[in-house]
């Protein structure tokens, strides 16, 4: 059996939803800013492959489930990839 595409598809789930816990982190729904056209499949895709290129995973998922994170201010590290992303989406709507 070819395993090969499973680390793969791991890799894929794992930054996926380290993409939508930054969200939730700073505020967002990123299902609610799908659905409202701020947010479409390929800006999704784009982001979970930039999370992919990351080179602080670990630290990111330090970060956050860090007690200490809740008292800071909602931002992102600055390390986050998708950092301009997520601030674009928690400007208001005009």
């Amino acid at each position: 059996m070819d395993d090969c595409g499973i680390k793969d598809k791991a890799k894929l789930k794992t930054h996926a939803a380290l993409f939508d816990e930054m969200g939730q982190a700073v505020g967002l729904d990123l299902q609610e800013e799908a659905i409202a056209g701020r947010l479409n499949f390929d800006e999704i895709a784009e982001a979970v492959l930039r999370c992919t290129r990351c080179a602080h995973p670990e630290t990111c998922q330090k970060w956050l489930h860090s007690p200490a994170r809740a008292d800071e201010a909602a931002d992102t590290p600055d390390y986050c990839r998708n950092r301009d992303l997520l601030g674009y989406l928690r400007e208001p709507v005009a």
